[in-house]
């Protein structure tokens, strides 16, 4: 496994990632591309005209990608010599079966609803058929797409809901049975027609559409020549690129291997040639890429099932993450200064950074769709499908003006130009659609999860959880962190996120409150939520870290393991908004209180970062080490000390003094220290 990764390109394990496995005919390439675009369509209507309810909705959302999964993705990865059920030339047979079967049987909730209510869980033997058609083709697709585990653990917490009596008598409860579990997994809107396939079908989409238009317009490539004009210069110039560009790329994107292959393909080459090792040129494109989901305003897509999760608006989920996610991209942009500083770098000549004027005026017109969104999302305070549907026309007219200005220059005709425009719309469509594939299986796959814990597992599984922690909220959060990583490794964020969030998010909260603490529900999603994504370059499998690893021909395990080490300085950031929720600006309604803790969260991750990289303003000498632990512990979470002293919690601010005071001190002795070496 891990010797066929190395041998993949970059290229080639996106196009894993979004299902361009197959050599396909041109009916076959017809087919495919009349699916996503129907699938476009349908979206953007349910976005502007078109009123359906909930489960007819989830119910079309899923065919589609079912559809468009078993098209593109065949049943082994290389060709059998049984071409009719498994081939990766053409179409096989028994994939235009399986899609055919995914039709009827996800569409089956939507024909015979009435029946359906009627019966109220007395299953008919047609029922039962088509409800486990469902699973299993919704299984076997999300095997084909995302691997074995999510599946697998399906599977197990399904054999645990039958066979939970047989269990020892701390994990034994009452069986489910076959009716049951049919009835909630796929005939009801509680297991996979539950509420993150709804988010995917009413939000998600919109959103990752708008990504894949961006980044077929060309909007990845500018971020990239912006950032590097800006920085190019400066020491360590090429990596600071790379972690601007990937914050601006994750604003339109989803997807951390796209954006290593968008951004990395120039920027780690570029690091490399100033004198970053090739390992870490790499793992700090994956850093970067990988925290383009925590990036606000569009963040990943289990962004938005938290404010369906949590019940509060989407821009309350973004307020929540804006400090974190700044503070995680300064912290990695001030880590790429420390590492070109222990290895003496300077930036690029002149000559080759590319004319800031120049480059913003050739793709200014790239930030408009997203200042609109911004402006719709932040402002107007529309919904989040409303924002984006907006952004995507207005996206559509800037590509078309694109095209005429570009047909102008080149002396072309208005003909050409319209046909540019519609053929990069089109394929933004056909992108967007191929992008969701994994996102909706996903959320349909783990929806099958949060119905079985509904089902009565939910207070077992509180129970085993505080046993295991010992009621200790520490422990918890420390159990939730490893399992999310453990999970990571085989299942999208998304999925990890759901998962997790079912099983330990209302635990957290309740294991506070008995501590006395005042844990934030959407804390405890958010540190689900971020835990999840950094298990995208978890060693051994972290495919972020194989993809970044083909394009700086390095070990992607070596990759992996730096790229984690560099994403420590993110990972210390929830458990500190956990017990010190101004981080994520709960109740906190002054913008200069909010500035504040911005500031000193900022500090307090740099001086963690310098810790964890062991360098400063110069080498750390050992005794530095405590203080600056000391410094960031202060910075991150005033609390502490304030209920030490025994201190009002309206005075806890003042308690940034002190560690202000010994980030100065060591600063000013590092910088004496340096100073006499040269």
């Amino acid at each position: 496994m891990i010797f066929t990764r190395k041998t993949q390109t970059a290229e080639e394990i996106l196009k894993e990632e979004t299902g361009e496995l197959r050599s396909l005919n041109p009916f076959e390439k017809i087919l495919t591309a009349a699916v996503a675009l129907a699938w476009a369509f349908f979206q953007l209507s349910l976005a502007s005209w078109l009123i359906l309810d909930s489960i007819k909705v989830r119910a079309i959302h899923l065919v589609f990608a079912m559809v468009l999964l078993y098209l593109n993705f065949p049943l082994f990865r290389r060709n059998k010599k049984l071409s009719f059920i498994s081939t990766t030339r053409g179409i096989a047979l028994l994939d235009y079966i399986l899609a055919g079967l995914s039709i009827a049987a996800a569409l089956y909730i939507v024909l015979d609803w009435e029946g359906l209510v009627t019966r109220m869980g007395a299953l008919s033997t047609r029922d039962i058929i088509f409800g486990s058609l469902l699973i299993l083709l919704l299984l076997e697709a999300s095997r084909r797409c995302i691997g074995p585990a999510l599946p697998v653990i399906v599977i197990i917490f399904s054999l645990y809901a039958f066979f939970a009596d047989t269990m020892p008598d701390f994990i034994s409860i009452r069986p489910v049975s076959l009716k049951k579990y049919i009835n909630q997994a796929a005939l009801s809107s509680e297991g996979i027609y539950g509420i993150p396939l709804g988010v995917s079908a009413s939000i998600v989409y919109l959103f990752v559409l708008l990504g894949a238009m961006m980044d077929r317009a060309g909007a990845g490539s500018f971020f990239t020549t912006l950032a590097l004009s800006l920085l190019g210069r400066f020491k360590g110039g090429p990596a600071k690129a790379a972690v601007v560009s990937s914050g601006l790329t994750g604003m339109i994107s989803g997807s951390s291997i796209a954006n290593i292959v968008t951004t990395g393909t120039f920027t780690i080459p570029l690091m490399k040639k100033v004198g970053y090792p090739a390992k870490k040129a790499a793992a700090i494109e994956v850093a970067a890429s990988i925290d383009g989901q925590l990036m606000p305003p569009i963040m990943g897509a289990a962004a938005f099932i938290i404010a369906e999760y949590v019940n509060v608006p989407y821009v309350e989920v973004v307020r929540a993450a804006l400090i974190p996610a700044l503070v995680s991209y300064a912290a990695l942009f001030f880590i790429t200064h420390l590492e070109a500083s222990k290895l003496g770098m300077k930036g690029l000549p002149r000559r080759e950074i590319p004319s800031f004027r120049k480059t913003l005026k050739e793709g200014f017109h790239y930030l408009i769709p997203i200042s609109w969104l911004i402006y719709e999302l932040i402002v107007l305070r529309h919904s989040p499908e409303l924002a984006a549907f907006r952004a995507i026309l207005l996206l559509c007219a800037v590509i078309l003006f694109q095209e005429i200005y570009r047909a102008r220059r080149a002396k072309s005709t208005f003909l050409s130009a319209l046909k540019n425009a519609i053929t990069a719309i089109g394929g933004g469509l056909i992108s967007g659609s191929k992008n969701m594939v994994v996102v909706a299986l996903a959320t349909a796959a783990a929806g099958i999860i949060v119905g079985i814990v509904s089902l009565g597992l939910g207070s077992m599984i509180t129970h085993i959880v505080e046993a295991i922690s010992s009621g200790n909220v520490f422990i918890l959060l420390f159990i939730t962190a490893i399992a999310s990583l453990i999970l990571g490794m085989g299942l999208p964020t998304t999925a990890t996120y759901i998962v997790m969030a079912s099983l330990t998010a209302p635990i957290i909260v309740t294991l506070g409150s008995l501590y006395g603490l005042t844990i934030p529900l959407l804390a405890s999603h958010l540190f689900c939520f971020y835990f999840g994504i950094l298990a995208d370059d978890t060693p051994p499998v972290g495919l972020a870290a194989y993809a970044a690893a083909a394009i700086a021909r390095t070990d992607p395990i070596a990759t992996g393991l730096q790229g984690f080490l560099y994403d420590i300085r993110t990972a210390v950031i929830p458990f500190f908004f956990i017990f010190n929720p101004d981080i994520i600006l709960h109740g906190i309604t002054d913008w200069r209180q909010g500035l504040l803790v911005f500031a000193m969260t900022l500090l307090a991750a740099f001086a963690f970062a310098a810790v964890v990289q062991g360098w400063f303003v110069t080498k750390n000498k050992w005794p530095e080490i405590p203080f600056l632990l000391l410094a960031s512990l202060i910075l991150f979470h005033p609390g502490i000390p304030q209920s030490w002293l025994g201190m009002d919690s309206w005075h806890r601010y003042w308690l940034y003094l002190p560690g202000l005071a010994i980030l100065a001190v060591i600063f000013a002795e590092q910088k004496l220290r340096a100073g006499e070496k040269t």
